[in-house]
């Protein structure tokens, strides 16, 4: 669809759901790229109600024809529903859910937008200085606020399953597993290591079934330049689980900066997990967190070698899926290399 009728339809779209709308006009639209799950663009609303002239910014997350993982937009929707006005976590307004290709051409939801905020690249930590402490410590206080979410009653649960404390592990290591082995291109000998690795030697049973972001991580919210997170982003992945799949994520040394003695490439270690133990409830188990940490490995080369057969196959020719499916799927097959190496007493 091109992009001045998609402008024309949302706004018809708009007009019809917003209470009161009259004369709705899109004053800007602009796609926002750096992520493949969902075709993602910023509106500007211009409309008139019953109180005078009025603007609002949105948020529009389109389906595209195919992307880095399979999403369901019921999914993320529900689960910025189950965390907006939450413990202080910076989420938009969930505002409209369509589940049908009428309005759009396409699936889509509709959430308010933050204002005043950018994201930082993961690869560029030192943009955040001089508030890289003040930044981190609310990066795993608002991590932790999302594992002490109530799941029972949630928004989410009326859309997802909850499995058992014992069964969170099996449930995402044989869902990604079964994602390399259906989208590789070519043959995955690190990861079927360490999927045999992590069946042999399971994590101890969630401490707690929690709401998991699923891709919480740098890159995925927003700050406000000044040292504040104002948006926490990109829903698409979450579940119920255990918490330490989103501690683990968070903390991949793909997302440190290079800066491996500071969790995320934000704080000392010990500082980081004391923040997260305190904002989730959650004790910090590190044989929970040395298996979860090896998995987020497995994890990402699940979401890489989706997103190289998406780009080769030509069902997405967004350049970040051919990007993914080559240096960041190196960077986490020789990271997990090297760990299993150093378990096995193998000098890589």
């Amino acid at each position: 669809m091109l992009e001045e009728e998609l402008k024309s339809r949302f706004a018809h779209y708009a007009a019809a759901r917003i209470p009161g709308a009259r004369n709705m006009k899109i004053t800007q639209m602009s796609r926002i790229h750096g992520g493949a799950s969902r075709q993602t663009y910023s509106i500007d609303l211009a409309y008139d109600d019953a109180h005078g002239p009025q603007t609002r910014g949105v948020i529009l997350r389109r389906d595209p024809p195919d992307s880095l993982i399979d999403t369901e937009r019921r999914v993320e929707f529900a689960a910025i529903q189950s965390a907006y006005g939450q413990y202080g976590i910076p989420v938009p307004e969930a505002m409209f859910l369509e589940t049908s290709s009428d309005a759009l051409g396409a699936p889509f939801f509709v959430m308010g937008r933050i204002e005043g905020g950018e994201p930082l690249n993961p690869f560029k930590m030192d943009a955040i200085e001089p508030h890289r402490e003040a930044v981190g410590r609310q990066f795993f206080q608002h991590l932790g606020a999302i594992a002490a979410l109530p799941v029972s009653g949630s928004a989410l649960t009326r859309e997802i399953d909850t499995p058992t404390p014992d069964a969170c592990w099996k449930r995402e290591l044989t869902y990604w597993t079964n994602e390399i082995r259906r989208n590789a291109k070519t043959p995955q000998p690190v990861a079927e290591a360490a999927i045999r690795h992590l069946e042999r030697n399971p994590p101890p049973p969630a401490q707690r079934l929690s709401i998991v972001h699923g891709d919480y991580r740098t890159g995925n919210y927003l700050h406000d330049g000044n040292g504040k997170i104002n948006a926490i982003l990109d829903w698409e992945m979450a579940h119920i689980g255990d918490p330490y799949e989103d501690l683990a994520w968070a903390t991949d040394l793909l997302w440190c900066g290079n800066d491996m003695e500071r969790a995320a490439g934000f704080l000392p270690w010990p500082d980081a997990i004391r923040t997260w133990q305190s904002a989730s409830g959650c004790v910090f188990d590190p044989a929970a967190f040395e298996w979860w940490s090896l998995f987020s490995h497995i994890k990402a080369l699940g979401i890489w070698v989706t997103s190289e057969k998406a780009f080769a196959d030509g069902a997405n020719d967004d350049p970040i899926l051919a990007w993914s499916g080559w240096f960041t799927h190196a960077a986490h097959e020789l990271m997990l290399a090297m760990r299993l190496g150093q378990k096995y007493g193998v000098d890589l």
